[in-house]
């Protein structure tokens, strides 16, 4: 990784903004983020894009089926497998938030299967690590997962799962950092 100071892509101040770019930005610090954060200094270069993930990840975030407990463990299961690590840090304080135990989360950074999950935390733990790693799942698996979760909550945990490989891949290019390395990484 980049050791430098130096942004690989470098913030754009509002006034260097295109009228489109400006707009997307304005729609950012209203929302619910409050900013620009993570991913989205670098998308901002492309305000279509940049709007369409945007709408997504709120989408995802605020209107989700899945119990917060399960979306940010399906969040950090994702981070872990891009070594995302400003994902990791910020889904890791709303995991625990959330009633996610701490155990998990642990076991987790130290790529490790979780001891002591419920349930409905272990088919999210081998649904999601088996589709990362095998690209697919077999029909026990899903029928599976469709048993626990439901129609609704197993598109949501995919699509959840695709939202934050393509956040956990920009982050990475980028090379953007939590606020401290170590506390990145427990």
């Amino acid at each position: 990784m980049n050791m430098t100071k130096e942004l690989r892509f470098p913030d754009l101040m509002r006034e260097q903004m295109s009228d489109e770019q400006k707009h997307v930005y304005d729609d950012l610090v209203a929302g619910p983020r409050g900013g620009i954060v993570g991913p989205f200094g670098v998308l901002l270069r492309i305000p279509e894009l940049a709007d369409c993930v945007q709408k997504l990840g709120l989408q995802l975030r605020f209107k989700k089926s899945l119990p917060a407990r399960l979306h940010e463990f399906a969040i950090l299961i994702t981070a872990r497998f891009w070594d995302s690590k400003y994902e990791w840090f910020w889904h890791k304080l709303l995991a625990n938030e959330s009633g996610l135990e701490e155990s998990i989360t642990h076991d987790l950074a130290q790529n490790k299967r979780p001891e002591n999950m419920k349930p409905d935390e272990a088919l999210v733990y081998d649904f999601c690590t088996t589709l990362h790693r095998d690209h697919f799942v077999d029909e026990a698996l899903f029928k599976r997962a469709m048993e626990t979760l439901g129609e609704q909550s197993l598109i949501e945990l995919v699509t959840l799962t695709g939202f934050f490989t393509l956040v956990s891949m920009l982050l990475n290019v980028a090379e953007i950092m939590p606020p401290s390395d170590e506390k990145a990484q427990s």
